[in-house]
């Protein structure tokens, strides 16, 4: 047989070709090369048969043998090594996950996409029992499911396990996220730092409004983030951050508009709040957020009572300061004395350059400095388009120019308590944003109940409803004012009226109906009416 086999490489023939003891593979002498299908040996005999040289199943290496059970382990171990390593984890922290994992799995662990979510819900637990900080958002991202997917796997765990996790703090979810998104990582250190103290005031002030009750924390962390950079000038977008933090657009973009809205409805105690709108309020937000920060450093107790004193005197602070920056905003001598006539006392001529907490100040007085400070804007901007210069000391008007308008002297600048920030007068008080969408759902449910009483009895009574539609016609008729004659008012019918028509021809009371419970009602009196 070997004579007559020839070398694949060189062709040698005879006793060049050899066979090797230990493999029973064919070697070439001449030139060293294993010939090829020379060791072949078939199977034969079925699942009993002779079994191959090398190949033999569930082996790996030489002698060795994984059962399902070990296999399945050995897996495991690697998905939890891998999102250890991805989320940073130290080494103590990796062996609490795995702790974890083997505690809820009793030491079966698991295989597929359940068992990757159950890891990222147990690194969650983990973090959260430290008080570190780990956004739910970036662990869902990790191991590719959806934030609520990844929410209800950790109260599965939290309740399997009997744990109490700590209260989320949302301070330090802003600080790490404005220290690792990558579109803050030019901006100077410095900068970095007033940010935080800005961010962190303007976040318990959202938490004092109840801004972020029942609400996930993280938009309301991108739409602060967004807010303290365009405040200070910077160009960042919307869109940029939340994908930066795997945030949903939309809710983050809902959450500042509710920001702006309150810090609107803040400004509308200062002498020119009627002028302040959500297309200026950012030209207007140090004037507002020092006014804030003013009220928060205040000595009234009670926010309902002694108020009104506690305004004055912070407008009067927050003038006075505005008035002593001679460098910054240009306040000469002659606009002093011009303006006098505006301050009561003694020593309103010199205006109190050097000591403004003197000057007594009015309401009415301050609106009028701040109408006669707006004409001169505009006569400026006109001499300006025209061509012309005033020799006078020109005012600087844009705010945003300023840098030393914050002083991050309140205490809402450092992290405090829950109750500590609810005791915190920040110039608003403010409902819950679910409190006011129910009071306006109820208002319209009471509109409806109406229309439905006046359609009932319309059918029941004609000769009543004409005389109700003619008081009504009456009401209209004295509220239209105007050249345009308002046309009848139409309202169109929905699946919601008829349920409201149904349920009070049933004898519903009007505050059960109020509710919106409509199912329960309907499955109460009408369905089972007559069981």
């Amino acid at each position: 047989m070997e004579g007559s086999r020839v070398c694949k490489s060189c062709g040698a023939r005879g006793k060049f070709i050899v066979t090797d003891h230990d493999t029973g593979n064919s070697v070439c002498t001449s030139c060293g090369v294993v010939q090829d299908f020379d060791n072949f040996q078939a199977h034969i005999g079925g699942i009993n048969g002779p079994v191959g040289t090398y190949v033999r199943v569930g082996t790996v290496g030489s002698g060795s043998f994984y059962s399902y059970k070990e296999t399945k382990i050995y897996e495991a171990q690697k998905v939890i090594e891998d999102l250890m390593y991805r989320l940073g984890f130290s080494a103590t922290k990796s062996s609490e996950v795995k702790h974890m994992v083997e505690k809820i799995t009793e030491g079966e662990y698991g295989q597929g996409r359940w068992f990757s979510v159950l890891v990222g819900a147990c690194s969650y637990t983990v973090m959260r029992q430290d008080l570190k900080v780990l956004p739910m958002e970036e662990v869902a991202n990790l191991v590719g499911c959806d934030v609520y997917e990844m929410g209800r796997m950790i109260k599965r765990v939290v309740d399997f396990l009997d744990l109490r996790l700590p209260e989320f703090d949302i301070v330090n979810s802003f600080e790490q996220a404005i220290r690792s998104c990558p579109s803050f990582r030019e901006v100077p250190e410095d900068m970095i730092s007033r940010m935080l103290k800005q961010g962190v005031f303007l976040l318990q002030c959202l938490v004092n409004w109840f801004v972020t009750t029942g609400r996930r924390p993280m938009p309301v962390v991108a739409a602060v983030l967004v807010f303290v950079a365009e405040l200070n000038q910077i160009a960042i977008k919307m869109g940029d951050v939340a994908s930066e933090l795997h945030l949903a657009l939309k809710t983050c973009k809902l959450r500042y508009k509710e920001l702006l809205e309150r810090l609107v409805k803040v400004a509308q105690a200062l002498p020119w709040g009627k002028d302040v709108n959500m297309k200026n309020i950012m030209r207007n937000a140090p004037s507002v957020i020092q006014y804030m920060e003013l009220k928060s450093m205040s000595n009234c107790n009670d926010k309902g009572n002694g108020s009104e004193c506690a305004v004055v005197h912070d407008l009067n602070y927050l003038l006075g300061d505005c008035l002593s920056k001679e460098s910054l905003y240009g306040y000469a001598v002659y606009g002093s004395e011009n303006d006098s006539q505006y301050f009561n006392g003694e020593n309103s001529r010199a205006l109190c350059i050097d000591a403004p907490e003197r000057l007594q100040l009015c309401q009415e007085s301050l609106s009028m400095i701040y109408s006669e400070l707006k004409n001169e804007v505009s006569i400026a901007k006109e001499s300006s388009e025209n061509g012309y210069t005033s020799t006078r000391k020109r005012r600087e008007y844009d705010i945003l120019t300023f840098t030393d308008w914050w002083k991050g002297e309140s205490e809402l600048s450092r992290k405090l308590l829950l109750k500590q920030i609810l005791e915190k007068d920040t110039g608003l008080n403010a409902t819950p944003p679910s409190f006011d969408r129910g009071c306006l759902a109820y208002e319209r449910r009471r509109e409806k109940i109406y229309a439905a009483k006046l359609r009932i009895q319309r059918t029941m009574d004609p000769s009543a409803a004409a005389v109700v539609a003619d008081d009504d016609k009456n009401d209209v008729s004295v509220l239209d004012m105007g050249k345009k004659r308002k046309r009848k008012m139409q309202f169109d019918i929905d699946w919601e009226d008829f349920i409201i028509e149904t349920l009070l021809l049933h004898q519903v009371r009007e505050e059960e109906i109020e509710k919106g419970h409509y199912n329960a009602l309907l499955g109460l009196h009408v369905f089972n009416g007559g069981s």
